[in-house]
């Protein structure tokens, strides 16, 4: 299958010729395992950033430098800038790709690359910040045209503006962190009488998690589907859409099993939110790979959640339906290429299941450790993204994935018939996985028939894995 992507490269430069030197990966595990695969493809040379606790990493084995920046816990490591920064200075990188969570859509970390004259391999500092902040998200969005999710109007200030915001917009409601994400600081509220408590608590949940209390209100969508457009921009003030994913299968708001495209979705619905998120795009001159995320109801009616400004861990099933390395498309955007096209559309059906370090068994409890054993699947259509093998030791310290098993085929039934071939070719002995919830998930009849939304996780029963 041919690619359906193109980019226009600049004249002075042939298609693989480096645009950058030498790039910096400001991350950890599988995406910079990632991130590394394709800058050394790209004839791009490559430094590996570590923390004591992950000195065995595949990705300082391949990466042509490494540099050990701090202790094992994240703050000590992956999120201090001056310590990223310093790396790069001594390394004489140009570059440096932030991969996803940790730095990935902090403006400060993109502003300071800037200063130095490092490109950071995403978007600018003030589009983090626009799209950072869900109320101004919210707010650029209701202006630029796109559908929004009735609320407030700004932060709860207090109690008294959280009830008649709720009797304005009519319950059920959700309160969200405006410096959210992962679930944290969110609390559905059914009835008045429950909507004092929970304001309290995600207000006390928003200001540990991080350190911003201010929680705003929105209607609860029921029966949803959680529905994301992968999104392009360049320098040139061009977007496109490269169709979507379905990410409705989570629990707490983390999500579980992505997918491409999404079982719900028609041709008209993926036109209309396609060329939704190319707005969301071009409100804010958007530059780099990026994901709008909305909600659709049952009548497909969508809304904007919220825009990710970075790379996210699911691109994977992305892109497998579009036959490209989006990796490589961020990096030849940051090195000044244009998009050529407005929009893109899926061949064939890919699935995603994240393998966790977790217990399913026990309301998925992390399970850090050794690995004993580790055999990954192979065949046509199949795909690992992983940094484990076997004698490896899970930290504590870091997020419980440890490898993405993705599959490709022409069709969903097919996909999916694969995918429960592959999982059962996954060893992984030593700790506990995800991988026995997976094999149940494939062979659910709700999966299998596309009939579930975001609250599928509610009654899956896990006693039997």
């Amino acid at each position: 299958m041919s690619s359906p992507f193109s980019l226009s490269i600049p004249k002075a430069e042939a298609p693989e010729t480096a645009m950058f030197k030498k790039i910096l990966i400001a991350n950890r595990g599988e995406i910079a395992l990632r991130v590394l695969r394709t800058a050394k493809e790209m004839g791009i040379k490559t430094v590996a950033v570590y923390s004591t606790a992950d000195k065995e990493s595949l990705a300082i084995r391949f990466a042509d430098e490494a540099v050990c920046i701090g202790g094992p816990r994240s703050s000590e490591s992956y999120l201090d800038i001056q310590r990223i920064m310093a790396a790069a200075e001594i390394t004489n990188a140009d570059a440096i790709h932030p991969g996803y969570g940790f730095l990935a859509e902090n403006a400060e970390f993109s502003e300071i690359c800037a200063e130095y004259g490092i490109k950071f391999i995403g978007p600018n500092a003030e589009m983090i910040r626009q799209m950072g902040d869900k109320i101004t998200a919210k707010t650029t969005m209701k202006k630029a045209g796109v559908p929004v999710i009735p609320g407030s109007e700004g932060l709860l200030k207090d109690i008294g503006k959280a009830k008649k915001d709720a009797e304005r917009i009519g319950y059920p409601v959700i309160l969200k962190a405006t410096a959210g994400g992962g679930g944290k600081g969110m609390r559905i509220v059914w009835e008045e009488k429950e909507l004092e408590n929970s304001f309290q608590r995600a207000a006390q949940e928003a200001e540990a998690s991080f350190g911003n209390a201010g929680v705003y209100m929105e209607k609860y969508i029921e029966e949803p589907r959680h529905i994301e457009i992968q999104i392009m921009g360049d320098q040139h003030g061009n977007a496109a859409h490269l169709s979507e994913r379905d990410c409705s299968v989570q629990r707490r708001h983390q999500k579980l099993v992505e997918e491409a495209p999404s079982p719900f979705m028609d041709d008209k619905l993926r036109k209309k939110m396609g060329a939704a998120a190319i707005k969301a795009a071009e409100a804010i001159g958007y530059e780099s790979v990026g994901t709008v995320e909305f909600l659709v109801d049952k009548h497909r009616n969508f809304y904007f959640m919220e825009m990710n400004t970075r790379i996210q861990v699911e691109h994977t099933v992305t892109e497998e339906v579009m036959d490209l390395d989006l990796i490589r498309e961020q990096i030849l955007i940051a090195g000044g290429s244009r998009l050529t096209q407005d929009a893109y559309f899926p061949v064939g059906h890919s699935i995603e299941c994240r393998i966790n370090a977790e217990d399913p068994r026990k309301n998925f409890a992390p399970c850090p450790g050794r690995i004993t054993n580790f055999h990954s699947p192979k065949g046509h259509g199949v795909r690992v993204d992983t940094h484990a093998s076997a004698g490896y030791s899970i930290p504590p310290y870091y997020d419980s994935m440890i490898a993405k098993l993705i599959v490709r085929s022409k069709s969903r039934p097919e996909a999916i018939a694969k995918m429960r071939r592959a999982l059962d070719e996954f060893i992984i002995e030593g700790i506990a996985t995800t991988i026995p919830f997976h094999k149940k998930l494939m062979v659910d009849p709700r999966f299998v028939s596309g009939s579930f939304d975001t609250s599928f996780m509610n009654d899956f029963d896990l006693s039997d894995l």
